[in-house]
């Protein structure tokens, strides 16, 4: 075996338990600092993590707060059943809040062009899901590692009244002491795991053996090649006449919107090939996702105007 294949695995299921002691106190510092928290669950493996982390924070009793779910409507048909299936087997309360409802009643306008997406849109269903239930935390699955705007934040993270962050008035943390302190219409995004990586992820997803939708690994998939990429075949797509679909063997690394998540090609089909996978990887886990390559701040702007 050569040494870069036993470098890696030596790091197969090594899970660091003490992120998953840390995260579970955060857990139960948003159910002791605010009266109504949630979760906001989108089906991919970060939410899922939180999901068991919820579990074990709370046992023997049942996960305190709802999970939401803001569903663009155009969402990986593996992602939902299994969302279902989940909140079935953990007897957790799920509230679904729809942008299609946003646009219909004039809030969100539907893009146009080749790569119209409704995941920014998701925001403004997002804000009036949050004045709706008068959520004052949101727990959510960023992690620093993921893109350079999610560095920046807290693990509480203040938003304004119109639900809007500001990089300047994030609040120091230090000590494991976490200010959940809010003026009235301000709210708190809680990034539970925001110091794991996506190996960490993965390596707990392992340990743990916990269920995942099939998407993540290797299958036989209609796809379309654009700008170098593999974008799962749907009627969502704007497709141009010369993306015909065809049919590979891929995975899909990161789960969002079905028109802004490419896959990529695999064999993986077990945890320990994604793991090599992600080890050799040469693009980021967020590589995939054409909605944070719209500019260079893409990310930052999006949290500024209220997204998660």
């Amino acid at each position: 075996m050569s040494t870069n294949m036993s470098a890696i695995h030596d790091k197969i299921g090594q899970f660091p338990r003490e992120l998953e002691d840390e995260s579970i106190y955060i857990m139960r510092e948003v159910a002791a600092q605010f009266d109504r928290p949630a979760l906001l669950f989108s089906g991919g493996k970060d939410s899922i993590t939180l999901v068991r982390l919820a579990q074990k924070a709370f046992f023997p009793g049942k996960i305190p707060f709802p999970l939401v779910h803001i569903d663009t409507g155009h969402n990986f048909p593996e992602t939902i059943e299994f969302r279902d299936w989940l909140v079935k087997e953990t007897g957790a309360e799920l509230i679904v809040r729809y942008v299609q409802d946003s646009i219909d009643q004039g809030k969100a306008k539907e893009e146009s062009g080749k790569y119209a997406s409704r995941n920014v849109l998701q925001t403004v269903t997002l804000l009036d899901t949050i004045e709706e239930f008068k959520f004052d935390a949101c727990i959510g699955g960023a992690r620093r590692d993921e893109e350079k705007a999610r560095a920046k934040e807290r693990i509480f993270s203040v938003r304004d009244d119109f639900g809007q962050w500001d990089a300047k008035r994030q609040r120091p943390e230090l000590f494991d002491m976490l200010n959940g302190r809010i003026s009235v219409g301000e709210n708190v995004r809680v990034f539970p795991i925001s110091n794991w990586t996506e190996l960490d992820v993965w390596n707990y997803i392992k340990e743990e053996k916990m269920e995942i939708p099939s998407i993540y690994f290797a299958h036989q998939r209609q796809v379309i090649q654009r700008d170098g990429m593999l974008w799962a075949d749907s009627e969502h797509l704007n497709k141009e006449a010369d993306e015909i679909p065809f049919e590979t063997t891929v995975r899909f690394r990161t789960v969002g919107d079905m028109t802004c998540t490419a896959a990529v090609s695999s064999t993986a089909v077990d945890i320990n090939v994604i793991i090599e996978e992600i080890l050799s990887a040469e693009i980021s886990e967020r590589g995939a996702r054409i909605d944070d390559k719209r500019s260079e701040a893409a990310m930052e702007k999006r949290k500024q105007q209220g997204y998660f």
